[in-house]
């Protein structure tokens, strides 16, 4: 997560300078290294070189996010938040082919536990390269002679608001699940049970996007962002209620389809914060501040439920969707007081 932020800036200065398909070539390549340095740390039983794998597979991670905004700039004005949500959607095919992965390739090279599913990684790669050499994207915008400063984009309130709903939707979603398969350990859940839960919470994270975009059309960004909010509150209120496989279950079912409509809907509100010769950096920008929040709350998700415990891991969740709703109120407010005007 911390290659994933640092990654945003120079992404931009790629996509700003050579286009979107060379920054999503470098992000291919980028992954495609993660995998094989994962996997010569497995096979070597090197822990510092398999913690060096998550270098360059945090940047392909963090290029690949940018998928969501190609989508918006090659779509219709009217037809963007549905490009946005079916892109997103597309991460249900990893979400329910990727915990199979692991599960068939685990023991695939014994006694090198995980070496056949990093193997197995480092295939998906060169399939999007090869997607990447055949389909059409625009070319690098025509670079302004004089640039709004970034400052300026951070302070505009449809800017502010977007950031801070994806940070928390990204956030509190992180927070969560990366403390859910240890607290399932705690209570004698196999590890099995934990990819079956992880598995449902990110099909959950991805199949809405098939609607997501057409409830931001009809309703509204502000509210679609709102309704993930109540949903990420409901998942609280489910993982408080016990701790059998059906709690915990549902209750990443909910936060998996909290973080969809907040941060689709987020997505979609960055698009109206910016004009079209400002997005790579209001793009970047934003997405410094959101995985910013993901490499802190992953390291704080580990802290606080060795500390705290597990309720008040799910606990510290809902001041953090009450500033989300906050701030979209603040904008909400400051939209109607200019209308008036």
């Amino acid at each position: 997560m911390l290659a994933t932020m640092a990654a945003s800036i120079p992404a931009g200065i790629v996509f700003a300078r050579m286009g979107r398909k060379a920054g999503f070539v470098m992000g291919a390549v980028a992954a495609l290294a993660g995998s094989l340095v994962f996997a010569l740390g497995v096979w070597t039983g090197d822990f510092l070189v398999y913690c060096l794998g998550a270098i360059p597979a945090g940047i392909g991670f963090g290029i690949s996010q940018h998928y969501r905004f190609a989508a918006s700039e090659v779509a219709a004005p009217a037809y963007r938040p549905r490009a946005i949500a079916l892109v997103m959607a597309g991460g249900i095919v990893s979400a329910a082919l990727g915990p199979e992965l692991v599960k068939h390739s685990q023991a695939l090279l014994v006694p090198y536990l995980f070496l056949g599913t990093y193997l197995a990684l480092a295939l998906l790669p060169p399939v999007c390269l090869v997607l990447l050499a055949i389909v059409d994207l625009p070319p690098a915008p025509p670079r302004p002679k004089a640039s709004t400063p970034v400052i300026e984009i951070m302070r505009r309130p449809a800017f502010v608001t977007a950031a801070v709903a994806g940070m928390v939707a990204f956030g509190t979603m992180n927070f969560v699940m990366t403390a859910t398969p240890l607290e399932m350990m705690l209570c004698g859940f196999t590890v099995g049970a934990s990819a079956t839960v992880i598995q449902a919470h990110a099909v959950a994270m991805f199949a809405p996007g098939f609607v997501t975009g057409r409830l931001i059309g009809r309703y509204g960004a502000r509210r679609v962002i709102a309704a993930g909010a109540a949903l990420t509150a409901a998942c609280v209120a489910v993982a408080l209620a016990g701790r059998s496989f059906g709690h915990f279950a549902g209750a990443l079912v909910l936060l998996g389809i909290g973080w969809n409509f907040m941060f689709v809907g987020a997505t979609s509100l960055l698009a109206t914060s910016h004009a079209p010769e400002e997005a790579v950096r209001a793009q970047a920008t934003n997405d410094v501040l959101v995985f910013g929040t993901v490499a802190a709350t992953a390291f704080a998700s580990g802290a606080v439920h060795a500390g705290a415990g597990w309720a008040v891991l799910n606990l510290v969740l809902l001041p953090s969707v009450a500033i989300a709703l906050g701030v979209m109120a603040w904008q909400g407010a400051r939209r109607g007081a200019a209308a008036a005007g």
